[in-house]
């Protein structure tokens, strides 16, 4: 070039840099790509003027410019003066100052008009990269072009160019408004949207779309640019997800109501009522027979799942007869009769003469109320169709359930049923821990409130996750009544339900808060969950408004660990807990409690925390395991002077 000034003497954006990137001169035209005023960029560095993602290539492309005698070129997205921004083919290429003799490098605009497509290449790339596809669309035409991106995407669409009416008309009816103001949006950017769009060969399909304006080459016609998403296989976990979870809430929701009407039965007759009209429905059956014992002799009661004829052979049967009836009821053992063979074979009632037996598929379950040793009270038995029986756990819960309606029937013929039926009930509903959890050891004790009157809302629990991680967590539900431990059931059995499948705990809190917050859940609940890595020590954790977490060590110090998170479950839509990741070392122990552990009339809540904490730290350093240490920190409540429930839960890991 003859004269220093050619350089910049263009239409198109140009401008001179230092070999380390820096603008010494410009044109308006480049400035005007920046969207700045040219003296707020001499000085400045190019790349630090473009978007975060352009940064990169525009640093590459001075680079390249400045050490190659060979010109190099890259498609690069200016900011723009407007909404609009502007993709640009620039080329770099080393050049002289005529004056100092210093090394430059000159950047400039390239004519890419008759080859527009060359400045979508990277848009294409990216999109194809992240999974998307890529449209472009004209406001003026009322044209949508598909670009390219991810051939799937491309299968939706039956033509590569298609009016933005027939576009419209794939969409539901429902999200049309929102699709139509994402394409004809002003903004540099709208936000995603999701919307239905119906195909030829798969039907709905869930897409999420996002448009941005750009203008193709400087001083060139203005396009929308938009990118899709397929979110149809996301739409459909989620699906599968609150439906799980919603199963699980409906079975929760069923048997806590069984377990509460079990403890608020106050006669015999209305615990008949329960047991009948609760206990097939509530464990998959079709039929429900109730036997209590009187003066060594059965009194049978049954729903209409039952046959008349079987209820009247049964009616007067001796405890002491060899029969599946009375021999759960004398020993305490449960029984299964698993089809019609065995039960013939076993007697269940006397088939003789003109009864029928019952039909070929039917299998038998009965449940003792009292267990081995006890006195005998009775038995309730349900009916099921054999090929389906029932699961192993809910056989093992109407275990439990059993024997509450065994410690209600004594608690009604003592005028006492109200008062000790609150804790069983409670008790029940608390989890057994995972045995044999490999490098960890971990206690939990639950603690009913001083007077014994109120059933409360604390829980603990502790299970294994699909990738091999345990699950721990405590709470505290809002309450100290029947609903309070119902909503609490609620809540954890939820829990559990969303960690099969996300078992982040950031994830859980946060999906577990949404679904309260669309049930309008009348309670709230505090909570800690932790994800803990046995293998290498591990933790993730996150809270909602629960209680801080202490950490002891073996030599005896501690400290309290306030984690991230957010509010309490249940009162605010749309919240993302946040989550914590930690080491727990090895001779050290975690200590989960709710707040009448470590806070009463008498105590304030850092006091208590810290009198826990050094309990814990001092049973580390004398070699205690967690079994002794969550007894040492349970003896330690009766100083707080807390009316209300309390739990602990230890995490050892040795």
């Amino acid at each position: 070039m003859d004269a220093w000034d050619e350089l910049l003497r263009r239409a198109t954006p140009s401008a001179v840099l230092t070999l380390d990137g820096v603008i010494r001169s410009l044109n308006a035209a480049m400035a005007s790509a920046l969207g700045r005023p040219e003296e707020q960029c001499i000085g400045r560095g190019f790349a630090d003027l473009l978007s975060e993602d352009q940064r990169i290539s525009a640093t590459s492309l001075v680079a390249h410019g400045a050490t190659t005698k060979r010109l190099a070129m890259r498609v690069l997205e200016f900011p723009g003066a407007g909404a609009a921004s502007v993709l640009c083919l620039v080329e770099a290429r080393p050049v002289t100052d005529p004056a100092s003799g210093e090394r430059l490098v000159w950047l400039h605009s390239l004519d890419a008009r008759h080859d527009l497509g060359a400045l979508l290449i990277p848009f294409d790339l990216a999109a194809k990269a992240a999974n998307l596809g890529l449209f472009m669309c004209s406001p003026d035409e009322h044209q949508i072009e598909w670009l390219g991106g991810e051939p799937a995407l491309a299968a939706l669409f039956p033509q590569a160019s298609m009016s933005l009416s027939m576009v419209i008309r794939r969409v539901h009816p429902d999200d049309r408004k929102d699709v139509q103001r994402l394409v004809r949006s002003s903004a540099a950017q709208s936000p995603w949207i999701r919307s239905r769009f119906h195909t030829e060969h798969d039907g709905w399909r869930m897409l999420a779309s996002q448009a941005r304006h750009i203008t193709l080459g400087y001083g060139g016609s203005e396009r929308v640019f938009g990118v899709i998403r397929d979110e149809s296989k996301m739409e459909a976990r989620r699906k599968d997800l609150l439906a799980a979870v919603s199963a699980e809430r409906q079975r929760a929701d069923e048997i806590a109501a069984f377990s509460s009407a079990l403890f608020t039965a106050a006669t015999e007759q209305e615990l008949q009522q329960v047991v009948l009209t609760r206990l097939a429905a509530a464990f998959g059956g079709f039929g429900a027979l109730f036997a209590l014992v009187d003066d060594g002799r059965l009194r049978v009661s049954s729903d209409a799942g039952i046959p008349t004829w079987q209820t009247d052979a049964l009616l007067g049967q001796s405890l002491d007869e060899d029969r599946p009836l009375p021999c759960a009821i004398r020993t305490g053992q449960p029984q299964f009769v698993a089809n019609q063979e065995e039960l013939a074979r076993c007697r269940l009632s006397d088939t003789s003469g003109a009864q029928t037996p019952p039909g070929p598929d039917v299998a038998v379950s009965i449940t003792p109320l009292s267990p081995p040793g006890d006195q005998p009270l009775g038995a309730w038995a349900v009916t099921y169709d054999s090929q389906r029986p029932p699961s192993l756990e809910k056989l093992a819960f109407m275990t439990t359930l059993a024997d509450l309606a065994g410690q209600a029937l004594k608690r009604i013929r003592l005028q006492q049923a109200h008062v000790e039926l609150s804790t069983a009930v409670q008790q029940s509903m608390l989890p057994t821990l995972p045995e044999h959890l490999p490098g960890l050891e971990v206690a939990a004790r639950y603690q009913p409130s001083r007077d014994g009157l109120d059933i409360g809302g604390d829980w603990y629990d502790a299970f294994f996750l699909p990738d091999g991680a345990v699950a721990l967590e405590i709470g505290d539900a809002q309450g100290h009544d029947v609903d309070a431990a119902v909503f609490m059931g609620q809540v954890r059995s939820s829990m559990r339900a969303i960690a099969a499948h996300e078992p982040e705990p950031g994830t859980v809190l946060t999906r577990t808060n949404e679904l309260l917050t669309t049930m309008d859940a009348p309670r709230f609940a505090s909570c800690t969950m932790l994800h803990v890595n046995p293998r290498d020590g591990q933790v993730i954790g996150t809270s909602a408004g629960h209680v801080p977490l202490l950490h002891a060590r073996d030599d005896g110090t501690h400290c309290i660990r306030t984690l991230p998170g957010g509010p309490v479950l249940g009162v605010l839509p749309d919240i993302d807990y946040a989550e914590e990741t930690f080491t727990l070392e090895e001779g050290t122990a975690l200590v989960m409690v709710t707040d009448g552990v470590v806070e009463g009339p008498g105590l304030t809540l850092e006091a208590g925390l810290e009198r826990a904490g050094t309990l814990a730290g001092q049973a580390l350093h004398d070699q205690l395991d967690a079994e002794a240490m969550a007894d040492l920190i349970l003896d330690a409540v009766a100083a707080v002077d807390h009316l209300d429930d309390v739990a602990v839960l230890v995490i050892r890991r040795a």
